[in-house]
């Protein structure tokens, strides 16, 4: 391998070292605070995304059910980011937005990973529920 090339890789192989590292539990400086608060609001948006499929799954037969779904998520996500920013605005441009930033998208998205578990509870004959059960 080229010395060239292999300066280019080495931040590359490190970083993944120093994010393994991290200890988000004993979290002591700013930046691992934000690192962190990064690394919950993507487990949050992974749950979010695996309900989503499942409610998608079950309207597969109701194509304008997924469509309105599909709309209402786009509004929501809009919501999130506009919501969030408001929220982190009263820090802007200080070293804590990203923490406080990512802090309102987990708390934002877990909300709705809780409003969407709960269309997948949708009993038979639940005329409100715009998601079939199972």
């Amino acid at each position: 391998m080229s010395p060239r090339l292999l300066m280019v890789l080495t931040p590359f192989l490190f970083s993944s070292v120093a994010h393994a590292a991290v200890d988000c539990a004993n979290a002591s400086d700013q930046a691992t605070m934000n690192q962190c608060a990064g690394q919950a609001f993507k487990a949050a948006d992974k749950e979010l995304n695996a309900v989503y499929q499942q409610i998608t799954g079950r309207l597969k037969d109701n194509p304008d059910g997924k469509k309105l779904l599909v709309n209402a998520q786009r509004a929501w996500l809009g919501f999130r980011d506009a919501e969030c920013k408001f929220s982190a605005s009263g820090v802007a441009g200080g070293s804590v937005y990203p923490l406080i930033y990512s802090d309102c998208l987990t708390a934002v998205t877990k909300a709705r990973v809780e409003a969407f578990k709960q269309y997948l509870k949708c009993e038979e004959g639940d005329m409100s529920c715009p998601v079939p059960g199972v």
